[in-house]
């Protein structure tokens, strides 16, 4: 039931939060934006309101899944190590236990999420003026005509290879990542629930869920920021040689404020997206558990 409840959560989450991580992505790419507030006005004023939308249906779909085998994989790595430790599955796991769970889900995540994010970067970055937006020039016909037809060109031109660019710096980032954010709801979650309560509140859900969201991100900025050059990067192209060198070259060009590009963008988007993915999780955990019970 976790992988279900997974499922519905990202998917819900993905439409609340999508417009914002275009813009996201598109400064943390793009060097001639001056700010949030400049990304947005110029996004919409050259593609309207589905500039912001680009990429979006292949996302809610593999993000879906995605957060199905997330949650699935941490409550159920969790319950082996609460087994291998404790002699039982629903035993309380400590801080350390609910951090490896995490670090492990994040790990798990990174092998089917990378060819996905990797469309979804350059269907956001991709330029295609709306038909409404005049141009003193002729309107080329965009690259990629829709996610899965970006895949197959990705897969093409640059190899299997291709789907997995920015690997490295997303197993970075997701696996730290996923440890903190998991830790920090169980943690919120046992601080914020009175005593004598087995199962904490929605509200209780919705803050721990919130705030673990924008700590996870905000210390995930800097991996997001060359996972999503590093993906940009056009067969064509060969501005990166590796992580490394991605991490090194931006810094070098821009200094270390790049690294840290799109950051308050982030903690915005992850506090509602976040709230939405928890409490629906709850809300089909209890709703399953209320039905099965019953019967």
């Amino acid at each position: 039931m976790d992988f279900i409840a997974g499922a519905i959560g990202g998917g819900l989450s993905t439409a609340v939060g999508y417009p914002l991580d275009t813009v996201k992505v598109r400064i943390q790419t793009e060097r001639h934006y001056n700010g949030i507030w400049h990304c947005i006005q110029e996004t919409y004023r050259t593609e309207k309101v589905w500039g912001f939308y680009k990429g979006v249906s292949a996302s809610v779909l593999t993000v879906s899944v995605i957060s199905s085998v997330s949650f699935g994989t941490y409550k159920n790595f969790l319950c082996t190590i609460c087994k291998l430790r404790y002699g039982a599955a629903d035993a309380k796991p400590s801080k350390v236990d609910v951090s490896l769970a995490g670090g492990a889900a994040g790990a798990v995540r990174v092998v089917l999420m990378t060819p996905s994010e990797v469309a979804k970067v350059r269907m956001q970055t991709q330029r295609n003026p709306h038909p409404s937006v005049a141009s003193p020039q002729p309107v080329s016909k965009p690259k990629y005509r829709g996610s899965l037809h970006c895949l197959k060109v990705i897969a093409k031109e640059e190899g299997f290879g291709g789907l997995y660019k920015g690997c490295s710096a997303l197993l970075c980032r997701d696996c730290s990542s996923s440890a903190i954010y998991f830790l920090t709801y169980s943690a919120l979650c046992d601080w914020l629930t009175p005593a004598g309560k087995n199962k904490p509140g929605f509200l209780v859900v919705l803050l721990s869920g919130g705030f673990a969201g924008v700590l996870a991100w905000g210390l995930a900025t800097p991996m997001d920021v060359i996972k999503s050059r590093m993906q940009t990067d056009e067969s064509d192209q060969h501005k990166y040689k590796g992580l490394v060198h991605c991490a090194r070259e931006s810094v070098r060009k821009e200094g270390a404020k790049v690294l840290f590009k799109g950051l308050g963008l982030n903690c915005i988007r992850a506090f509602p997206v976040n709230m939405v993915v928890f409490v629906t999780y709850e809300a089909v955990l209890r709703f399953t558990d209320h039905y099965t019970n019953k019967k």
